[in-house]
């Protein structure tokens, strides 16, 4: 915009208008006040943060996953704690490099003890010489091959711990399990007498013998009898082998080894040659046909615990899923709303809606549940009869007609804003008169 100077025709800068001089002797109206800060080029509003933002702060971040921090810092610490218990290695039972209770390490170091050589190995095809023991614990994990070249090895003697109806066919013919015969097919682990003429047996007496039973055939020599069978059976072979079949092998173990003549009958059937192997069965392979095997022993041991953690897991999710301790959504209201505003906000959404009947509605009934009680008016199904009601208030004012009180009471809803504050007034006024007539 440009603007011409009196006196000259060249069009000037725009100058702002000078302002007024305030009379002598009084002091401008924005004296004081700060001087307004040149006009510069307008830029970009700057943001208004709400002082009731719903960015996510550090604090709120902190109360909402504390719980999930806590949780997988302790399934990080149970890892931790079974990698390092997992250290410690197991072994199956009557295994003789076992410690345990349950594993045969102490019959080993009798035997060496003694001066016999102890060789524990895995592949049946190592022999010492044709003069030495074998232990075989679980011969129904071998196949049928490995059976026959078992057979044909020529051992001196053949220990078979727990063996079932195939391996028995191939190591030890005439020997059968005693259910085949009609008799009982296990007995306990307990302390038992010998009652036979085995020499090992006899010189050990009373051991602890059990587990499977069986028949002698017509060459063995049964010990420890219980029932119709016996747990063990010393049968030879027609290839110069003696087989000896032990329904269980627990009297070699290191928790019962010491008890009564365990040690003694251990060392005269494993000891009885200058030479020991004792063969470590592979628990991997399944059991060879003719054997009591369920398609769950075929699953490895981690699966299962695999199983069951993810069991655990499911439950503890659908607990937390399905708690109810308290409100669905939690919210800390900042104020105190009262009821005026909350009255006020509820007239507004109908204004808004144009509700008119209903807020004819609600006036009316208001009004009638408080002149009922006032009038000695019973309610019926949470609301006063209206004839009776509209009689009392006519019997209490006699100068308003009855057709008015019903009208004022239960009329037809107000057509416009102006009618619904009249009768809100009327409804206000026939309180008023009812009670104060």
């Amino acid at each position: 915009m440009t603007t011409t100077t009196p006196g000259t025709d060249a069009p000037g800068p725009a100058v702002p208008p000078t302002p007024p001089t305030a009379p002598a002797g009084t002091a401008p109206a924005d004296a004081g006040r700060p001087a307004p800060a040149p006009a510069g080029p307008a830029g970009p509003p700057e943001p208004r943060v709400s002082p009731s933002s719903l960015a996510p702060t550090g604090r709120s971040l902190w109360y909402r996953s504390r719980w999930f921090l806590l949780a997988a810092a302790l399934v990080l610490l149970a890892a931790a704690l079974l990698a390092g218990l997992n250290q410690d290695r197991r072994y199956p039972p009557l295994d003789p490099r076992s410690y345990d209770p349950d594993g045969a390490h102490a019959v080993v170091a009798l035997l060496q003890r003694e001066g016999l050589k102890v060789d524990i190995t895995a592949d049946l095809t190592a022999r010492t010489s044709g003069n030495d023991t074998l232990v075989v614990p679980e011969p129904d994990l071998l196949d049928p091959a490995q059976l026959r070249d078992l057979a044909a090895a020529g051992h001196a003697r053949l220990v078979l711990l727990s063996p079932g109806p195939a391996a028995l066919s191939a190591l030890a013919p005439g020997v059968r399990p005693s259910d085949e015969g009609g008799g009982a097919p296990y007995a306990a682990v307990r302390s038992t007498p010998a009652q036979c003429a085995l020499t090992e047996a006899v010189r050990a007496g009373t051991a602890h013998l059990g587990g499977l039973l069986y028949t002698t055939g017509s060459r063995g020599e049964g010990c420890y009898p219980r029932g119709h069978g016996f747990p063990l059976v010393a049968a030879p072979t027609g290839k110069g082998t003696e087989v000896v079949v032990l329904g269980s092998g627990d009297f070699l173990s290191n928790e019962l080894v010491k008890k009564d003549g365990n040690a003694s009958l251990a060392l005269g059937l494993l000891g009885s040659r200058p030479n020991l192997t004792w063969h470590l069965p592979d628990y991997s392979t399944p059991v060879a046909a003719g054997g009591d095997k369920r398609f769950t022993d075929y699953i490895p041991d981690g699966w299962r615990w695999g199983a069951y953690q993810l069991a655990v897991a499911a439950l503890l999710a659908a607990a937390w899923r399905a708690r109810r301790l308290g409100p669905v959504v939690s919210e800390n209201l900042p104020v105190v709303v009262r009821a005026a505003e909350t009255t006020e906000g509820r007239a507004r959404l109908y204004r808004r809606a144009k509700a008119r009947g209903r807020a004819a509605d609600a006036l009316r009934r208001a009004a009638v549940h408080r002149l009922a009680p006032a009038l000695g008016i019973p309610l019926s199904a949470g609301a006063p009869d209206p004839t009776a009601l509209c009689a009392a208030v006519v019997d209490r004012l006699p100068d308003r007609p009855a057709g008015d009180v019903r009208a004022l009471l239960y009329g037809p809803p107000p057509t416009d804003d102006a009618a619904l504050l009249r009768l809100a007034d009327d409804l206000d006024a026939l309180e008023r008169q009812v009670r104060k007539p």
